[in-house]
């Protein structure tokens, strides 16, 4: 299924994916995604509706179709939890499994307790220093934001609700490699373009 230049990213059901533990060992994360129990004889409805909230569900991987390259651009809107602790968006090489894979071009995460905004890269598997100076902290409890990550010919360029947020260096290419989106933490997403 597509959302614009994205495509869901995985083959078991997206409520598996609602209870994505996070931990940290020796600097890298680990995303697991544990298994849902189904029962076989329970009957499943499918509504276009709720087919598309759960396509949009949190945490959320996606393919980025064609991967990116100059002149591309992720939109994310969404809503902030009414007790937000943190959340992240991630631009990755491939999918990943349990963790995300060893190379993350662009991680960017928001802390509400320190309102603070990193991002840093991961290239073969070593991260990088976290970058933190921002003009502002853009993250209102329980409003909307709209998040666009623009790709130019050196940089991600980062906008919050039509303000730059910052510009981030490339660290990885082939730009076209960067082909998955992550999404996870104190958030609901809305759209995704």
């Amino acid at each position: 299924m597509r959302c614009g230049n994205l495509r869901q990213k995985t083959l078991r059901p997206s409520a598996d994916l609602m209870n994505m533990a996070e931990s940290h060992r020796q600097g890298r994360k680990r995303w697991s995604f544990p298994q849902r129990e189904t029962n076989q004889s329970k009957p499943t409805s499918r509504c276009p509706e709720r087919e598309a909230d759960r396509k949009l569900m949190v945490p959320f991987r996606g393919e980025i179709s064609g991967g990116m390259k100059p002149g591309k651009k992720i939109v994310v809107v969404g809503v902030v939890d009414s007790r937000p602790d943190r959340f992240y968006i991630a631009l990755t090489c491939g999918p990943g499994t349990r963790e995300p894979p060893p190379n993350v071009a662009l991680e960017l995460c928001v802390r509400f307790r320190d309102q603070q905004v990193l991002r840093r890269a991961c290239v073969s598997g070593s991260w990088g220093e976290a970058e933190k100076a921002v003009p502002f902290f853009p993250f209102i409890r329980d409003q909307p934001f709209k998040i666009e990550l623009h790709c130019e010919q050196s940089r991600f360029r980062v906008f919050v609700d039509g303000q730059q947020l910052f510009d981030f260096p490339h660290r990885l290419t082939p730009l076209g490699d960067i082909d998955t989106l992550w999404i996870k933490g104190s958030l609901s997403v809305t759209k995704l373009a």
